[in-house]
């Protein structure tokens, strides 16, 4: 009998690990595919809390609907429940309503005669408001532009007129009836800030455009001192002032010397009254 050798397993050969090029790109699809389920599980759990909010608020709404509409019910029953004889005093009562609100009473005079007074007091309005903007336009037309439309305006013996050419200072410069000085001159949008010296007050004239006319007033004349730009450079300005001929004093002479005068011609004209006779007491 022959003896048995004993067999001895046979090792198998070791396995080959994976590289990283191989593995990697299936660990990130693994993960990009688990993202992609939370994203997708979370939309969903959102647009299920979305539709519930919805169908809460679509509820609440029929419920309110649902309560006015028994309201209404309700309100249209009692009204169709009330009895014929309501209605007909209703009805008498509005009727009645309408029949004096038809009937007026006879116009009292008085009121006539207010309204007429009041018809002539808007009729005077107007026209003063017609003649304060003629004599606005008037006023504004007469400005003058350039040196001969100054001359122009001269020639009519009507104003007197001052031409100035002002830079930025700080003294005051005469000009006529005023004193001038110029505190800023914007040429880009062309205005200047002035100060004016009329009659030992200082006024501030400020944002003065180009030919936008200034009036003001001095303490010895009725008609108003205008004053109008025509020229604004860098810190410098052209332009003049204009005051009435005649002042209030001289105006107040004129008048007092013609009524002297109307008084004296009409004694010379007209002749002295005969001298009262006395008359004779009556003869017993």
């Amino acid at each position: 009998m022959s003896a048995e050798v004993p067999s001895t397993p046979t090792s198998l050969p070791p396995r080959k690990a994976l590289p990283p090029r191989v593995w990697g790109p299936v660990v990130l699809l693994i993960l990009a595919g688990l993202t992609a389920s939370a994203v997708y599980g979370y939309r969903q759990h959102k647009a299920v809390r979305q539709l519930t909010a919805e169908r809460s608020e679509m509820m609440t709404s029929l419920d309110s609907t649902r309560s006015l509409v028994t309201a209404l019910s309700n309100r249209v029953n009692e009204l169709s429940n009330q009895p014929a004889s309501t209605s007909a005093a209703a009805h008498a009562d509005t009727s009645a309503r309408h029949s004096a609100t038809h009937r007026r009473p006879a116009e009292d005079p008085r009121w006539k005669e207010i309204r007429t007074e009041l018809a002539k007091q808007q009729q005077q309005i107007e026209a003063n408001r017609t003649d304060l903007g003629n004599a606005r336009t008037e006023l504004q037309g007469s400005i003058a532009r350039t040196h001969d439309e100054l001359v122009l305006l001269e020639k009519k013996g009507e104003r007197k007129y001052y031409e100035f050419d002002l830079e930025k200072d700080n003294q005051f410069r005469r000009h006529g009836p005023v004193g001038l000085r110029v505190r800023k001159a914007d040429t880009k949008h062309q205005f200047a800030d002035l100060e004016l010296m009329v009659d030992d007050v200082k006024l501030s004239k400020k944002h003065v455009n180009l030919y936008e006319p200034v009036f003001f007033y001095s303490p010895d004349s009725k008609q108003p001192v205008e004053l109008v730009i025509n020229s604004i450079t860098k810190n410098h300005i052209h332009g003049y002032v204009d005051e009435s001929k005649y002042k209030s004093a001289d105006l107040e002479a004129m008048a007092n010397s013609n009524a002297s005068e109307g008084t004296g011609s009409g004694a010379t004209n007209v002749p002295p009254p005969p001298p009262r006779q006395k008359l004779e007491p009556p003869n017993n």
